[in-house]
């Protein structure tokens, strides 16, 4: 049988595509194991799935100052002699890296025994972590065309993100019963991501009467965030959080209003729902989420709004713009080629294996 190691963790982002190549890595006969940090994210996410799932010491590169970085390259050199330890044991064909500082002692471990290493980067610029384990990987995917210039010709390939294919699988009649719409007035749904998004949250809000009397409203607001004071709007739903029925709020949703993560977008993509973003600002991150809304922007697949201009006015306006010419935005996306990752990335993973 093949054997594949995956890696990825940190943030659930660095696990989900992981997670979303599970059914077609079994269709093809592998078996799976999963290398993450002792207690990240990705070893709740993983274990919960029946993955054997094998834990190494993790620490941040930074580049900036902090005490932590006196002790961190010490967990990260303890990480990089158990992940070959584990790799000795498992021997496997090819290992696939979602990122994250995890990923670095594994990616190295695996190019020490001459293991095959595919890469994912799933934001418009490499990360410090995916920079390092480049010279070690055979083939590096990505998800923006403009990734390309930032990595090796010979390595790269613009592949899209994996997603769950069970996000494909809404049923929209299902959604109207969860939520109590109705299927009379079109429907906006609002993502600030699982931890919610402050400001989405407060503009959308500030706009809910204009914007009620032509949409219904499904708000996604995050933990702690429900605004009870709002619960008897007729017409509007929130939830601080939602898992199993996420498909068919997307199947009933005709137009969405997102912060711009790449996993989040890239769902939009496969999923052909015309978006407004709303990046998170450069002010609380190094910009990623801008650079992958503009360039999302610039393939015709969503309207975009930095979050520093965002006022009532703008946004109401945005909405109205974004469902009136909702057919080029989906139009755009039926024709990429970023929409079939999962079949390009095992397809990638494969030929590593027969190599």
């Amino acid at each position: 049988m093949k054997r594949i190691l995956l890696t990825g963790g940190g943030t659930a982002g660095h696990v989900t595509p992981n997670i979303a190549l599970l059914p077609r890595l079994r269709e093809l006969g592998y078996d799976i194991s999963y290398m993450g940090s002792y207690e990240g994210i990705e070893r709740r996410l993983i274990e919960e799935l029946q993955i054997p799932y094998y834990g190494i010491s993790s620490g941040k590169l930074r580049r900036y100052f902090d005490p932590k970085n006196f002790t961190d390259p010490f967990k990260v050199l303890k990480g990089c002699m158990e992940a070959r330890r584990i790799i000795r044991k498992l021997q496997p064909d090819v290992v696939f890296s979602k990122g994250g500082f995890v990923s670095v002692p594994v990616v190295l471990a695996a190019a020490h025994y001459k293991i095959p290493v595919i890469l994912h980067e799933s934001d418009m610029t490499p990360g410090l972590a995916n920079r390092i384990c480049i010279p070690s990987a055979r083939k590096v995917c990505c998800n923006f065309p403009e990734t390309l210039s930032h990595l090796p010709k010979q390595k790269a390939v613009l592949t899209g993100s994996p997603i769950r294919q069970e996000l494909l699988t809404g049923d929209a009649v299902k959604a109207l019963r969860f939520t109590g719409l109705t299927p009379d007035r079109p429907v906006l749904l609002v993502m600030g991501g699982s931890l919610g998004a402050t400001a989405v949250n407060e503009a959308v809000r500030s706009i809910l009467p204009r914007l009620l009397k032509e949409f219904q409203v499904i708000h996604l607001c995050g933990k702690g965030k429900v605004d009870p004071s709002l619960s008897a709007l007729s017409g509007y739903v929130q939830y601080e959080y939602i898992q199993d029925e996420l498909k068919d709020l997307f199947a009933l949703s005709d137009i969405v209003i997102s912060r711009a993560g790449a996993n989040a977008i890239c769902e939009l993509l496969a999923l052909r729902k015309p978006n407004l973003l709303i990046p998170l600002s450069a002010a609380a991150s190094r910009g990623d989420q801008i650079l992958n809304a503009r360039s999302f922007e610039r393939q015709g697949f969503s309207l975009v709004m930095e979050e520093e201009a965002v006022t009532p006015e703008a946004l109401l306006a945005a909405v109205h713009q974004l469902y009136e010419n909702r057919t080029s935005f989906t139009d755009a996306m039926a024709a990429s080629q970023q929409t079939d990752a999962i079949e390009t990335i095992t397809g990638l993973i494969e030929e590593a294996v027969k190599a």
